[in-house]
């Protein structure tokens, strides 16, 4: 079956359906991870986007729900090169085709994904629209066009959970054996505004307990949990679209130690009193460069964002920035000086190879532990 994929400035590309038959409408934007794919299309931070993998060759392990980041897939659409005519892994239950059909996602392959990258790159992220119903370049285009963009869309209600719960999952052990938890010294309220599920298990595993809440949970309402630290999730679009909860954050910046990444370090930026501003095309993918100004040493990392805080505009001059990106030189963390608050746009949690954010889950756990000790005294 034939696909179509048309962007918003009158570029469009002929290739072979992927996945279900239908129309997706999304900002399309591009990821330079070499595998993933799975965390990807279920990474609540991808609603309303239509992704491109930049790597040529796609689904060649399959598909297993241990690696998924929600239940679901979250994308609007999916764009590859090339599907691998066979998966081969023991651990895969089901092909990438097949899932995407099964959850009624559109993608397309055979178009030459190089081309299109650098367009976007040149131009920036274009509103798109990827058909298998409408083969007429003109139409999609219009379509493309009159399309709702992410500017001040609130995406959030659309992935965040509907009641509270807890969250004692370690994740998957390839070993089939019982991990050997810590025990659970501290609870933690954690904000859910597209939560990843690698950043619950995290917690778990640094010996956390959590509870996870809506995204318009009230501050009172978290404080009734008497919790000993605030987690600010990721999520989806833009942060200046979930006022609810830049208010109640507010509300909550001296009273707990605050740890937040991703949409939640740009949620956090605004309840400062600062601004975010969109990037041309954002940054996802899994092999971005960023120093930490502390140790001046380079991680390398896994990010998925479409907007940036500008921390020049936080009046606050307690706030400094603690993390750079080496690419564009935009803020990927920060910390206040006097408060235990800090933050990271990047995702500590993914491990693109190695491990070189984990230690901030142990810069949140020491402080909540000195928040407590200091709070005996």
């Amino acid at each position: 079956m034939k696909a179509l994929l048309a962007l918003e400035d009158g570029l469009y590309f002929e290739g072979i359906s992927l996945g279900a038959a239908g129309e997706g409408y999304g900002e399309l934007i591009f990821n330079t991870a070499m595998t993933g794919y799975q965390e990807i299309l279920t990474d609540p931070s991808y609603k309303g986007q239509i992704v491109i993998m930049t790597y040529p060759l796609i689904g060649n392990y399959g598909i297993n729900e241990e690696d998924f980041e929600s239940p679901r897939p979250q994308v609007e659409g999916f764009v590859i090169k090339e599907l691998s005519p066979i998966e081969s892994n023991w651990r895969s239950r089901i092909t990438l085709n097949e899932f995407l059909k099964r959850h009624n996602i559109v993608g397309i392959q055979g178009i030459d994904t190089r081309a299109l990258t650098k367009h976007i790159r040149t131009y920036g992220a274009r509103k798109a629209v990827l058909s298998t119903i409408d083969l007429d370049p003109n139409s999609l285009i219009k379509k493309a066009k009159e399309s709702l963009g992410l500017i001040g869309k609130d995406l959030v209600k659309e992935v965040t959970s509907e009641t509270p719960y807890g969250w004692e999952n370690p994740g998957f052990n390839i070993f089939n054996s019982s991990p050997n938890l810590p025990r659970a010294k501290f609870k933690v309220v954690a904000m859910d505004f597209g939560a990843k599920h690698n950043i619950l298990r995290k917690l778990v595993l640094n010996g956390c307990s959590c509870v996870v809440v809506p995204a318009k949970t009230t501050a009172k309402e978290i404080l009734s949990y008497e919790p000993d630290g605030l987690f600010l999730s990721n999520g989806p679009g833009d942060p200046e679209g979930v006022p609810y909860a830049i208010d109640e954050i507010k509300k909550l910046l001296d009273k707990l130690p605050i740890f937040g990444i991703c949409l939640g370090h740009q949620l956090l930026g605004l309840a400062l009193g600062g601004k975010t501003y969109k990037l041309k095309f954002g940054h996802h993918g899994a092999n971005h460069p960023v120093m930490n100004l502390e140790t001046r040493r380079i991680e390398i990392t896994s990010q998925n964002h479409g907007f940036a805080v500008d921390i020049d505009s936080i009046p606050d001059k307690e706030v400094m920035l603690s993390h750079i990106n080496l690419n564009d030189r935009t803020v990927e963390g920060m910390k206040h000086k006097g408060l235990p608050i800090f933050s990271v746009q990047y995702h500590p949690e993914a491990s693109p190879g190695p491990h070189d954010g984990g230690y901030l889950f142990e810069r949140f756990v020491k402080m909540m532990e000195k928040n407590i000790q200091d709070n005996r005294r």
